[in-house]
């Protein structure tokens, strides 16, 4: 087009072809709908831009810490109101000037070797140091941050700071809640111990109370006898004759008396003897475990434990034992004790509901390891509970029943000896294995 337009401008014509004009027209159409596309475009950037101008405005008026903008070369660029109101000079005042003259003497070649450092790394470093403010100097934790431009090139640094007042004193507050969690969890700690300890003395109360009854009749027996023999022999000593002797021989029924005597001496002697395996089996249940590690029968203390926490139910629940009679391991029996008994309470209330309850435990040796298993045929534990059975406060037991802590502590006492306890795959029912390392010279 622009060919033929020139031949009929040096052919001196003025007529142009139908062609051309449309040819022209269609440039300038062009044209003007790319300009109406670029000024629109210009006015979607200048738009945003203007967003973007107005959210840093309000960033820099309502950040409480310190934050200034500088060139390459160190002049302040932009800062946060925060700045101005520490330093009592405006924004404006401050712009152009150097960003070391704001801060004390004795700093600024830290500044300064901060920002060399920041740029070097393309990575923030974080110095101390203290702001010239009205009042004096503010110590500051200043973060320098490096600015890149397009190209990834540097073009200045940001630097941002808080009061190391207030970040002391959010250590501090922290340091203080940090002592309040682990107090709170230590009395937790304690209280699950208290529990466990209440459901062994009413075991204990419980299991005690039928002996020292027994003991107690017998007792009594005793004395009513004793009175009889006592009666008769003071007739002996009086001279009394030999018809009245027989005479209070039959009225105190001394022949069946002195039968019911040795039965009750026997019934007392056998009530003291059960007194006795009590209180040595709770002796050995109490073991502190902190002291010296020994190896001791894992089914022993299996049987041990679980027969205190049957103690302290009125529930019929049918209980056995099965695999190895005797499984030797080493480590602190009484914290074992404890793994067991929480496992077998925890069996227990499964089976709250259940007509027909049962718990089964095994022992056995498996792969160097001696492995307790704890089994109830109670409703099982939902699968998606199976992944947070053992997290700290985990609980599916109604509030006051239960602090969620007996599995975890029970979990982290198995570890502490080396072992494992962990949720059995799927059985019918809820299954717990304890494994623990067999001796190096197992018995």
């Amino acid at each position: 087009m622009a060919e033929t337009i020139t031949k009929d401008l040096v052919s001196g014509s003025t007529e142009f072809s139908d062609t051309v004009w449309a040819n022209v027209l269609a440039a300038v159409d062009r044209t003007y709908a790319e300009l109406v596309g670029y000024q629109e475009r210009l006015e979607r950037q200048n738009a945003e831009l203007e967003t973007m101008r107005s959210f840093l405005a309000s960033i820099l008026s309502s950040v409480s810490d310190v934050l200034i903008v500088v060139s390459r070369q160190g002049a302040i660029e932009k800062v946060s109101e925060s700045v101005a109101a520490m330093t009592g000079r405006p924004r404006t005042a401050l712009a152009g000037q150097q960003v070391v003259q704001l801060f004390a003497e004795a700093d600024r070649a830290a500044v300064v070797e901060g920002m060399r450092r920041a740029a070097l790394d393309r990575a923030p470093a974080t110095i101390e140091s203290s702001l010239i403010a009205q009042d004096g100097q503010s110590p500051l934790e200043l973060s320098i941050s490096p600015r890149l431009d397009e190209r990834g090139r540097i073009s200045g640094h940001v630097l941002t700071g808080r009061p190391l007042g207030e970040l002391r004193q959010a250590y501090a507050d922290l340091a203080h809640s940090h002592d309040e969690l682990k107090a709170a969890q230590t009395l937790l700690v304690r209280n699950e111990k208290l529990a466990s300890l209440g459901r062994l003395l009413a075991g204990v109360a419980h299991e005690l109370n039928n002996p020292i009854s027994f003991v107690y009749a017998n007792v009594h027996a005793l004395e009513r006898y004793g009175a009889k023999f006592e009666a008769y022999f003071d007739k002996v000593q009086a001279g009394a004759s030999r018809d009245e002797l027989v005479k209070l021989r039959e009225e105190l029924r001394l022949d069946r008396e002195i039968g019911n005597l040795r039965d009750a001496v026997a019934g007392a002697r056998d009530g003291a003897e059960r007194v006795r395996d009590i209180v040595e089996d709770l002796r050995r249940l109490s073991a502190e475990g902190t002291g010296e590690i020994i190896e001791f029968d894992l089914v022993e203390t299996a049987n041990v434990a679980t027969t205190w926490v049957l103690r302290g139910t009125k529930r019929e629940v049918k209980v056995t034992f099965s695999g190895e009679p005797r499984v030797m391991v080493r480590g602190r029996p009484g914290h074992i004790q404890q793994v067991v008994m929480n496992l077998v309470q925890n069996a227990l209330d499964a089976l709250e509901t259940e007509e027909k309850g049962r718990i089964d435990l095994a022992a056995s040796r498996e792969n160097g390891f001696a492995v307790l298993r704890v089994a109830d045929n109670g409703p099982g534990v939902p699968e998606d509970v199976r992944q947070s059975i053992f997290d700290p406060f985990f609980t599916t037991k109604d509030v006051g029943k239960g602090t969620g802590l007996g599995l975890s502590i029970s979990h982290k006492i198995t570890h502490e000896h080396g072992g494992d306890l962990r949720l059995c795959a799927e059985t019918d029912g809820t299954c717990f294995q304890v494994t623990l390392p067999l001796p190096k010279d197992p018995v």
